[in-house]
């Protein structure tokens, strides 16, 4: 079997040269569901999610993300408590403010947790979660995260108010929205997006926050995220999954970490 790379998610961030990749695996659950949604019990319910996301991690992934939604769609508790019991490399659970989900996690205790806006009629989260509107909400779920040792992260639009509501909420990571940026159909659009991004990446930065980044980020696109500095980690799923259809999930994991070398930060 071949040798994990090392586990360097918790070190200073001066100290990690390589741009971590952590794959989202809800669209693995997401086939599953179209099946066995019914019968989540059954012998033949596949795929497993946590059977690819050992996969990933054998093929290099640094983590392993999923949202657990409130309507269950994909993800399922059950798919959680196994990931907190199998993963080797992190746990980074998405999931929105909402009472049930928040004490569902706590009792997993995952490694990280990454707070989103969850709309019940959107296919996949559209957007960052406005911290400014929320933030009254948010105070006493990141402190009861902390106090469980469980770091937080925020997914947001490049917006400096947002960047800075995250640090006065004590967030220990930014996951910028670049999903508009990934989705700009000009070069013009692109390149406004992109001047959005690198100013939210540099003023959570200056902050003493992770920068980290997801949506949207696909095989092509990869070129513009290497435009953005200070970045530590990537969430990427559906891009890793539709790319598995044809090569597998170890190449496509394999062939994403090859685009993100020499990230110059």
């Amino acid at each position: 079997m071949e040798k994990l790379a090392p586990f360097h998610w918790l070190l200073p961030i001066a100290s990690v040269n390589q741009l971590r990749l952590g794959v989202n695996i809800d669209h693995v659950a997401t086939l599953r569901q179209a099946r066995y949604a019914t019968m989540p019990e059954s012998k033949n319910a596949e795929p497993d999610p946590i059977a690819i996301a050992g996969i990933c991690e054998r093929a290099g992934a640094h983590g392993i993300t999923a949202h657990l939604r409130a309507d269950r769609r994909h993800i399922q508790d059950r798919d959680i408590q196994r990931l907190r019991e199998s993963i080797m490399t992190k746990l980074n659970l998405e999931l929105g403010n909402t009472p049930e989900i928040v004490d569902i996690a706590l009792r997993i205790v995952p490694d990280e947790v990454c707070l989103v806006p969850e709309k019940r009629q959107e296919v996949t989260t559209e957007g960052g979660l406005d911290l400014v509107a929320n933030k009254k909400e948010l105070v006493t779920t990141v402190k009861r995260f902390h106090a469980a040792g469980v770091r937080v992260s925020m997914f947001i639009d490049p917006i400096l108010e947002q960047i800075d509501t995250a640090a006065e909420l004590g967030a220990d990571i930014v996951e910028l929205h670049t999903g508009k940026l990934a989705n700009a159909f000009t070069d013009k659009i692109a390149q406004q997006e992109l001047e959005r991004l690198r100013a939210a990446a540099h003023g959570a930065a200056e902050l003493k926050m992770q920068v980290n980044a997801g949506h949207g980020i696909n095989y092509r696109n990869m070129a513009l995220i290497h435009k953005i500095p200070h970045l530590v980690e990537l969430n990427i799923g559906h891009s890793i999954v539709a790319r598995s259809v044809f090569v597998g999930f170890e190449t496509a994991v394999r062939e994403m970490l090859a685009l993100m070398e020499n990230y110059k930060g």
